[in-house]
């Protein structure tokens, strides 16, 4: 049965199913709540934050769809056990478990301390960690269903600033290429996929942890999150073992395998003033890494016009044979141009 909603411009048809989005109070799992509703989904929203939740509770409803907060920390594999059964109490089996929570400190490596280096990883990779064993704790007996893991170019390209953040992201690749080969060994039909998004405009920036003088923000080029979002939803429904959202993120892992040095040597002159704004950050700012910044901020930034919609390398992965036909029709008109191209006149 499928259940037709308005839909958004950039979505497809899906069957009804039950979603559960970690880190949806705000940023890119909000977006995907948001995707998810228009397709009429029941979906379980887990997060810290109690005035985000219910706001995206709202807005869920509000679309066509029902949905289920459940306040959450990730970090606590006993917590996540408890909100995947609250879930499947209230909706049914779950179809799509997508890992999206996180924090981060933007500073130097000297500059965070063991006690923030372990809350990002008990965060992010180990919040991963359990959402995938909740997930696949119900998928593996009922042999279906998808877990989608919310990634990064940080995933294979580690950046200034970053590296609790980019080690993580490493981290959650490979753990999730060593658990989608043990699924394969027992030739299970549950999907084990990853989304390497590129660099967006959402709240993460403006409650991160920092201890730089100026506001951080992301390194451009710069995408909307209802873009991840979108990818999210293809990854769920066609994706394969691994998506990539733009060309940015492609050309950059590409690059980084064929030269690894040159990496190190651009983000070592660029990286760092690439991340800081023009503002100072001011006394007092709340971050979200030990408690959640309780106030709905929704899921973009303040970056503005500067995001971009539209990718066209996402266009390209999405629309392949459209795209190879295109690419094959310029060839064959370049060829032809050349092919017919009068001879040099002889002096």
């Amino acid at each position: 049965m499928v259940l037709r909603v308005p839909r958004h411009p950039l979505q497809r048809e899906v069957p009804m199913k039950v979603v559960v989005i970690t880190g949806a109070s705000a940023e890119v799992g909000r977006a995907v709540a948001r995707v998810y509703a228009r397709e009429g989904a029941s979906v379980g929203l887990l997060a810290r934050g109690e005035r985000g939740l219910q706001a995206t509770r709202l807005e869920i409803e509000a679309l066509g769809g029902r949905a289920l907060a459940v306040p959450t920390d990730v970090s606590d594999p006993e917590q996540v056990e408890a909100a995947a059964a609250a879930v499947e109490a209230a909706f049914g089996p779950v179809d799509v478990w997508v890992n999206c929570a996180v924090v981060a400190v933007s500073a130097f490596f000297w500059d965070v301390t063991p006690d923030e280096y372990r809350r990002v990883t008990e965060t992010l990779y180990l919040g991963y960690v359990n959402g995938t064993r909740a997930a696949l704790r119900r998928m593996r007996v009922r042999d279906r269903g998808v877990v989608v893991q919310v990634g990064s170019l940080l995933a294979y390209r580690g950046i200034p600033l970053q590296s609790p953040y980019s080690g993580v992201k490493h981290a959650i690749q490979g753990f999730t290429e060593s658990v989608r080969a043990e699924l394969l060994s027992e030739r299970s039909r549950v999907r084990l996929t990853m989304v390497q998004l590129p660099a967006l405009d959402t709240p993460h920036f403006t409650w991160v942890k920092t201890r730089r003088p100026t506001l951080p923000r992301p390194v451009p080029p710069v995408y909307t999150p209802e873009l991840a979002a979108d990818a999210v939803l293809w990854a769920a429904e066609r994706g394969g073992h691994e998506v990539q959202v733009s060309f940015t993120t492609a050309v950059l892992t590409l690059g980084d395998k064929l030269l690894p040095g040159l990496g190190d040597t651009v983000l070592g002159l660029i990286g760092v003033p690439a991340q800081g704004r023009r503002e100072r950050v001011p006394e007092g700012r709340p971050d979200n890494l030990w408690e959640p910044v309780d106030e709905d901020r929704g899921v973009r930034g303040d970056l503005g016009g500067e995001a971009r919609a539209f990718s066209l390398g996402w266009w390209a992965r999405k629309h392949r044979r459209a795209a190879l036909a295109g690419v094959a029709a310029g060839a064959l008109v370049a060829a032809w141009r050349a092919g017919v191209r009068p001879p040099p006149r002889r002096r």
